[in-house]
Order: C-alpha cells, then structure tokens, then sequence
C-alpha cells in the first residue's frame, strides 16, 4: 500500500479542500493518522468493524483492546451511547471538547470490533481544529488509537507516524508537533463512582474538584492481572516501550524523609555535595540525590560497554557527564515533560542505545500521565534507592 502524505500549515484555520480525500476514505473504511491535541491518531470509521480491524492488523494491536471514538459534536454522541450518566454530563459539559476520554454504555450501533468485545464505548471530542473538521467532514464517528506500531512510544508528529505506519495505512495528515504530548484522560462513568482507568492532562485533581470521589483503577499504579479484560486503551499490555531496557529510578519513602530532615547525616552531605559542585539554588536536595543514583547507574552500565541513555530535566542536565543525555523539559514545568516524553524515547531508538536510565517525577497533577507512561515504557522497572 502507498501512504500519502499530506501537510496542513495552520492547524487553526485547515481548508475544506485540505482534509476532502482523508474524509472520504474514513469515510470509505481506509486508514488516515491525523493531528489531535494529545497524540497523533490512526483513524478509522468506527461504526465500521471491516475498518477497526484494519487499525489492529496495522498497529499489531490485540483485539481486545478497546478502540476511543472521536467526535467532532455533541449532536454525534447520541448514536454512540445507550446512556449518559450524570456524571458524564459533568464533565463533558467541563471539559469537551478536549483530552478527555469518557465510558459510556454502548449503543448497538457501535460493533464489539470498535469495543475491544465490551458493552461500553469510549468517546472523545478532540479539542484540535483539523482533528475536528476532519471527523465532521467524514460524517462518521472515527476510532482513533495512537498511529504507533502497538507497544512504542506514542507519535508525537508526523514523522513518528511515518516511522510506524508507512505502507500500512491510506494516508497521514501532517499537521506539525502535537500540543499536549500524551494520550487523553479516560473516566469511566458508567459506575456509580467514576473511575479513572489513564491519567492524563485532565488531572485526577480537576476531576475531584467537580465530582467530588474518584476511585482510580488498580491498573494505573501495576500490570493488569492476567485473564482481565481491559477497559480502556493502555491498560493491559505493554505500551509506550522503546527498545533498550528502561528502569526508572525513584527515591524511597525512608531517603524523602531523611531528606526532610535539616538534622539527618544525608541531608547535610547532599547540601554540601550541592555546594561544592556549584547547583542552582533552584535544585532542591531531593532532586540533586535522585540525579545522581542515576548518575551512578549510567557510569556503571557505560563501564560494562554498554549504549547508555539518560533521561533528565533542565533543572540536573549540568549534573550529567557520561552517556547520551536528553532532557524532557522543565521538571517546575510539567507541560514540557510531557511534550518531550515520547520524542525522547523515540530519540533513544533511533541511537540504539542498550539501557536508559530515567529520573522519576511527581505524581500529582500532570506528573501522574507522566509517571504512569513511564513506568509502562519500563514495563514496571522500579529501581527505589
């Protein structure tokens, strides 16, 4: 198969006549990967099952793993759920269009191809310009997981996409970077508490500030158990992985604590360590320590003879002398950290580097996407030091 490419120079304003041809062919049952704020999407028609099964033979996906469709309207939803509980209301009304995910109780319009065999449906109403002029013009409801081949790090332009999806699909709408970087939040509404299944821009924070409890998924913080189905998108097999061996580094609950404490022997040596190598006042202790595990890690596998990745921030980049080292961005900044996240893996892909070493984040507000997708990508490889 030839995978055309086509560019869209301002996402803002796309023509018609731009996205024409990738409508029809969603609309005809072909493949089209396009731009949306979080990750860039492998389209299809999602009321088609002929179609959904082309989005798991071109992505090596398993077929129970549920399909997100994407709408560009309120008015398109009905068609889609049985239902719309109070809770989903809440939030649609707070936070569509955008990276958002909700679970509804399926129609029977929707096939168990696009499901994953589940009776719910996962909806979304991208907040992107050209992501919805394209669904609109296609005049169907598009199921959209991320245009990777299944298992690595999500793309995050065109390029990724073209990477994984070259000869497989009908054609990819170029619309430069993504926005948010990773994938959208998914609530589901269909239990009388929500329930959150992936972290994402939405925060676990926002969602309690508007309805009060949230209950979140075991799947989030450890591997599915075997012989469950998964719920959502993410849940159940290995996802966002590159292909050397990833560990993520993090501080225990007994070094944080020693690190508290203005007294302990390890915090004075870490402050005086800081001071001799001349850190920013920005640095905390916290960070300086976790910085330099990772440091130690690195120079050990680079003494083995091993390619060696670090994945850092701006804030420790200077701390860092041996390997191939790569900030996401700005840990006081979480936005960039998710930005950069899967362009960075991707880099460490295409070095072919054998190991990567990562820091670890915050898991409040947006660091919990974050830390979620990377402890997948390390297939839950935890180092606490």
């Amino acid at each position: 198969m030839e995978t055309k490419r086509i560019v869209i120079e301002d996402r803002e304003h796309a023509d018609d006549s731009q996205l024409k041809e990738a409508a029809w062919i969603l609309r005809s049952g072909g493949l089209v990967a396009f731009p949306t704020e979080t990750v860039y999407g492998l389209g299809a028609n999602a009321l088609n099952e002929e179609a959904a099964r082309k989005i798991y033979a071109a992505k090596g996906r398993p077929s129970d793993n549920p399909l997100i469709a994407h709408i560009s309207d309120f008015s398109e939803l009905d068609q889609l759920v049985r239902e719309i509980p109070k809770a989903g209301k809440i939030l649609m009304e707070a936070y569509w269009p955008g990276p958002l995910t909700l679970i509804f109780p399926k129609s029977s319009k929707v096939p168990y191809g696009t499901t994953g065999g589940l009776d719910t449906v996962a909806v979304r109403m991208p907040s992107d310009p050209t992501a919805r002029k394209l669904i609109a013009l296609s005049g169907v409801p598009v199921a959209a997981p991320s245009a990777n081949t299944s298992g690595r790090p999500s793309p995050t332009t065109a390029d990724h996409v073209w990477e994984d999806m070259n000869g497989k699909i009908d054609m990819i709408v170029d619309g430069g970077p993504v926005g948010i970087g990773v994938e959208s939040t998914i609530v589901d509404v269909t239990e009388e508490i929500p329930v959150l299944l992936r972290p994402g821009a939405v925060t676990l924070e926002m969602l309690k500030e508007l309805l009060g409890e949230v209950k979140i998924d075991p799947a989030i913080l450890g591997p599915l158990k075997d012989g469950l189905r998964p719920k959502a998108p993410g849940m159940k097999y290995r996802h966002y992985a590159p292909k050397a061996d990833l560990t993520l580094v993090e501080l225990s609950d007994e070094t944080r604590l020693q690190l508290h404490n203005l007294d302990s022997r390890l915090y004075k040596e870490t402050v005086k360590a800081m001071k001799e190598a001349g850190c920013s006042k920005d640095l905390t202790p916290e960070e300086f320590c976790l910085a330099n595990h990772v440091k130690i890690m690195g120079e050990e596998a680079l003494a083995q003879g091993k390619s060696t990745g670090i994945i850092c921030t701006d804030e420790t980049r200077n701390q860092y002398n041996h390997g191939l080292i790569r900030s996401m961005g700005l840990r006081s900044k979480e936005e960039t950290l998710a930005h950069n996240l899967y362009g960075v893996l991707r880099e460490f892909d295409d070095l072919n580097v054998d190991c990567i070493f990562s820091e670890s984040f915050s898991e409040d507000s947006l660091g919990q996407a974050i830390m979620n997708r990377l402890s997948k990508a390390a297939g839950y490889k935890i180092l606490k030091v």
